[in-house]
């Protein structure tokens, strides 16, 4: 079994907000599984099903974010579930906007929401899935005036964008486990298609140096075959040619 907790605050004035991201990722992986959020427990609304053989149980703590840990601790003690059988989806201002990142363990960065869940469970061991929304332009701004503002329309686009990205790849993350789905989702397309440019380059030379080596060993079978000839079947060919040119 996996717990899927998206943070957030409740509430219609925090719906579209920064800070709201965890809630926009499980509501829409919901809506692409078709599951119900027709369940309370522990402060928390969820929605369940399965995610290939796995039983999967979306949460949404309606504890309001600093509190999260409140819901989450008493969930993880009722699914009688591991840490790393949760992933927490959260918003990172350390993260451009929309970028996704996946992380095993860790501090809380900052973020109070994970920070308050890291205390209740008396570990940091806990997988969590950021979702990037970048630091204000005006330095005089307030962090908590930030992430509890919604952003502007071309910002809403890039963040649309890495909530979807989110919800494609957490499927990934439970079938095959949080250091296989690292690996891709964590890479750096750049450095992807630079290795991937590499690679080919080097397939290249390998190719070239085979057909050279073909090449240079075709000649000197040829070589051979023509020293290893006798001096007189070399007259005898020659003879041969000759009189079929003089009829």
């Amino acid at each position: 079994m996996k717990l899927i907790i998206g943070l957030g605050n409740p509430g219609a004035q925090y719906e579209q907000t920064r800070h709201n991201v965890g809630f926009h990722v499980v509501d829409k992986l919901a809506t692409k599984l078709g599951w119900k959020w027709s369940e309370q427990r522990n402060r928390a609304i969820l929605a369940s099903g399965n995610i290939g053989p796995e039983k999967v149980v979306l949460v949404k703590p309606i504890t309001y974010m600093n509190n999260s840990g409140e819901s989450v601790g008493p969930l993880v003690h009722w699914y009688k579930v591991q840490p790393e059988d949760i992933l927490v989806i959260l918003d990172d201002l350390d993260l451009p906007v929309g970028k996704v990142r996946l992380k095993s363990n860790g501090s809380s960065g900052g973020h109070n929401g994970l920070d308050n869940i890291i205390r209740h469970l008396h570990t940091n061991q806990i997988p969590r899935l950021r979702i990037g929304i970048g630091r204000p332009t005006n330095s005089r701004m307030e962090t908590i005036n930030y992430v509890l503002s919604i952003p502007p329309a071309d910002e809403r686009i890039s963040l649309a964008t890495g909530e979807d990205n989110a919800v494609e790849v957490i499927p990934l993350i439970i079938n095959q486990g949080v250091a296989i789905a690292m690996n891709q989702i964590n890479a750096d397309p750049e450095a992807q298609r630079q290795a991937e440019e590499k690679r080919r380059l080097q397939k290249e030379r390998r190719e070239q140096e085979r057909v050279r080596r073909e090449v240079e060993r075709r000649r000197r079978a040829e070589q051979n075959e023509v020293e290893g000839q006798s001096p007189s079947l070399l007259i005898d060919e020659v003879g041969a040619d000759t009189g079929k040119n003089a009829e």
